[in-house]
């Protein structure tokens, strides 16, 4: 495997971390170099996809809310605020142009680079970003995003973990009465039923409100000169991380790719549930070198 350079990049309000897997200074390989990032997910959550693209060099990175990237102030993390820190680890590589997969937040991440610098993006696969945003459903899913927040404030990260759990493994629409229907057990997922006090879960505190809310530039995305490919899991149909990259693609013209397996199909036992990591990285050099 190839070795991991880590390297770190101050930017404003943040100190940022960052790995490279491979020679970025072969010949054609920054052409071919892949950034995977995710957001809350961190560097780790992609070991086991980078260990499938030893063909090219691999960037991953943390943002400045997770893994070892460090806040220096207490100012809002938006999307903008995340695109802006990618816009910057680009410019530390000196690269003239990336390809990015990014997953779930950091595909909404990807896509606002793109809107903002379109000229740093050759590709870029989106694969499941949670716009609510984009659905039919929207009020629905933006009163849930805001009850869950609410309950990690108030009753911590297991009863809040459940609601989320719940809202995202949901197929179809939202009822419009789904926050006021009983709340989950946490020990049926196998999550804390006490409250240990921590306030610090980057998915479930601010993100929640500033992420999935996040009203994309589709203007921007259009006319950008990026391959932009949204795409989602086989077996995530149904489900919003499914439903709004196939609206997104919908508005711009072009057709929702399907990868193999879920949400994080991806993964190795990193995280949470496996996926088809091996299936998974077929697919997307698939879409990396077919330009």
């Amino acid at each position: 495997m190839p070795s991991i350079e880590t390297r770190v990049l101050e930017v404003p309000g943040a100190r940022l971390r960052y790995d490279i897997r491979g020679d970025l200074s072969a010949p054609g390989a920054a052409e071919r170099a892949v950034f995977l990032i995710g957001s809350p997910m961190d560097a780790v959550g992609f070991g086991t996809l980078a260990n499938y693209l030893t063909d090219r060099p691999v960037v991953t990175y943390d943002p400045r809310h997770a893994g070892r990237s460090e806040r220096t102030d207490d100012s809002e993390v938006t999307p903008d605020v995340h695109a802006d820190d990618l816009h910057r680890v680009i410019n530390d590589l000196s690269l003239p142009a990336v390809n990015i997969f990014g997953s779930s937040g950091g595909a909404i991440n990807g896509l606002t680079l793109v809107a903002a610098h379109p000229e740093q993006v050759r590709i870029l696969v989106a694969h499941e970003p949670p716009s609510v945003s984009v659905l039919p459903d929207r009020e629905q899913l933006e009163t849930a995003c805001r009850d869950i927040h609410q309950t990690y404030q108030r009753d911590g990260m297991g009863a809040a973990m459940a609601k989320f759990i719940a809202l995202t493994s949901h197929t179809g629409e939202l009822p419009k009465d789904w926050s006021e229907q009983p709340a989950p057990d946490p020990a049926l997922f196998g999550l804390p039923t006490e409250d240990d006090g921590s306030r610090d879960d980057p998915l479930l505190g601010p993100a929640m409100l500033t992420v999935p809310t996040y009203e994309l530039d589709f203007d921007a995305l259009a006319a950008a000169p990026t391959t932009i490919h949204l795409a989602a899991g086989t077996e995530s149909e149904g489900q919003m991380t499914a439903r709004a990259p196939r609206e997104i693609a919908d508005r711009l013209g072009s057709e929702l790719v399907l990868f193999p397996s879920h949400h994080g199909g991806f993964l190795g036992d990193e995280y949470g549930m496996p996926g088809q990591p091996a299936a998974f990285a077929e697919k997307l050099k698939e879409l990396l070198d077919d330009h």
